[in-house]
């Protein structure tokens, strides 16, 4: 799988996604949503809103500069986010800004004990499960549930070789030399709804859907908290 230092390093940089609710795509989004097969504007419409109230409590995972960031905190006016990250992202999202909405917490690995219990109503990430093995994804998911209340929700996009086959790897901007190599050697590692289901379920979620059937390349998972 790509190890967490290799993640760590990647990324540094912050990712940057563009403006997902503008109508019209910008020049970032319009790139990104023609080689995943979707838009995100959409995604934000019917993978989180559905989840959000007003006062929600949210978790997101791997902020980048905080395009999905930034759209969840507008649709919860008396929330808060809460953003977990290799990378100090402050110096992007700037939580100063916010009056206490905002909170990025950094983290050296899968663990997350500086986060508070049975807390968040939404556990949810975008372009970072797709770079993790099934082995770092179940305990990503293993961690988070315990941080999750009680019929709280988690919802995570997440790369699909099977939907990526059928969409096309040059298409979907995946390099066809990966099909031949092991998942430590690449940064899109191998995974389907069967394996994300089983994983999902053995770190305790119960699965709503493996899809939402969103984006054409990828997968978005649906988990809630019994």
């Amino acid at each position: 799988m790509p190890k967490l230092d290799w993640l760590k390093k990647e990324f540094h940089y912050g990712y940057d996604s563009g403006n997902i609710l503008s109508i019209i795509p910008d020049k970032i989004r319009k790139s990104e949503e023609k080689v995943i097969g979707g838009s995100y504007r959409t995604v934000f419409k019917k993978a989180v809103l559905p989840y959000l109230k007003k006062n929600s409590k949210v978790l997101e995972l791997g902020p980048g500069k905080g395009s999905w960031s930034r759209a969840i905190l507008d649709s919860i006016p008396e929330g808060e986010l809460t953003t977990i990250d290799f990378q100090d992202v402050s110096e992007w999202l700037h939580p100063e800004k916010y009056n206490g909405r905002l909170k990025c917490v950094r983290v050296e690995g899968n663990v997350y004990g500086k986060l508070p219990d049975d807390y968040f109503d939404l556990f949810w990430s975008f372009g970072v499960l797709c770079h993790n093995n099934k082995e770092s994804i179940f305990q990503i998911l293993s961690n988070s549930l315990v941080k999750v209340k009680k019929n709280g929700y988690a919802v995570h996009e997440y790369g699909d070789w099977d939907k990526l086959g059928k969409f096309g790897w040059e298409k979907g901007a995946i390099p066809l030399s990966f099909q031949n190599l092991p998942d430590d050697e690449i940064w899109w590692p191998r995974n389907s709804q069967a394996e994300m289901k089983e994983i999902a379920a053995k770190a305790g979620w119960e699965i709503i859907t493996a899809d939402l059937n969103l984006v054409k390349r990828d997968s978005i998972i649906v988990l809630q908290k019994k």
